[in-house]
């Protein structure tokens, strides 16, 4: 019986240094998809604006020459090369990566559907995120949240938005965000 007493005192006691041990720590804040968003697009915002790439295949290339952005002004004898000249009207739009005004449009062949040249627009945004999910508790004390970075292409004229909108381009892409708490608050520590 002597025993049994001293097991209940033990167990009173383990209890309620138990319960001082749970009430002396502090638990994490919580964490939310808009927080992350949030901290996701400061660090976009921080960046500097850069305009976006944009992939031209065979239907761009109709498309730019549709919307006056280029002209064809050499053809080459094997009839599927030629050299686009940026008009006026191109030149305010975008840039060519070689930072010359002519598109040297090679394909591998006349059947070549798969060729692109990659331009860049003038209009300079950064990047976007979008469609956060709900943060997920990591090894360590982390979370990560899955999200889509995008392109923006605000205040890009809207027929190069069409040729944007084209298949060889990908305007957006998943991607991780990792945050780890720091003096007690949520931190963005990287993208993958």
């Amino acid at each position: 019986m002597k025993n049994l007493g001293n097991w209940k005192a033990f167990g009173v006691l383990a209890w309620m240094g138990a319960g001082l041990l749970f009430t002396g720590c502090k638990s994490a804040p919580e964490l939310t998809a808009a927080q992350a968003q949030a901290m996701i697009q400061a660090k976009y915002d921080q960046a500097p604006a850069v305009g976006a790439n944009i992939a031209v295949d065979d239907l761009g290339m109709r498309m730019g020459a549709t919307d006056k952005y280029w002209n064809r002004t050499t053809i080459y004898p094997n009839r599927f090369w030629a050299d686009f000249k940026l008009t006026d009207d191109g030149k305010k739009a975008l840039k060519l990566q070689d930072g010359s005004d002519v598109i040297k449009w090679r394909p591998d062949n006349a059947d070549d559907k798969g060729y692109t040249i990659v331009v860049v627009t003038m209009a300079a945004n950064h990047l976007k995120a979008r469609d956060v999910q709900d943060p997920q508790d990591e090894v360590g004390g982390m979370k990560t949240a899955v999200y889509s970075e995008a392109v923006s292409l605000d205040g890009v004229p809207g027929p190069l938005q069409d040729i944007a909108h084209t298949p060889p381009n990908k305007l957006s892409t998943k991607k991780t965000a990792t945050f780890g708490l720091d003096g007690g608050a949520w931190k963005l520590t990287g993208i993958q």
